[in-house]
């Protein structure tokens, strides 16, 4: 079963949509619960996604695109 790594609605208040910046590690990776994986950015503050689970990361969204608040951006299995 896998993990669905989602942008937090509760991450910023004002704006709907953020910019991905970074992926702070590769697709296929293995990932830790509690590591960081990517930044976002929105309104000129910079956010870090942080991993739901542990296991193996599937990277959905790419470096620039822009996410909505509840967005899957990757998967963990």
């Amino acid at each position: 079963m896998s993990t669905d790594v989602l942008v937090p609605h509760d991450l910023w208040e004002e704006d709907d949509e953020a910019v991905i910046t970074s992926w702070l590690v590769s697709d296929r990776s293995s990932v830790s619960e509690g590591d960081m994986l990517a930044e976002l950015m929105v309104a000129k503050i910079q956010y870090e996604l942080i991993s739901p689970a542990t296991g193996t990361l599937s990277i959905l969204k790419e470096i620039d695109d822009v996410v909505a608040k509840g967005d899957c951006v990757a998967t963990i299995a």
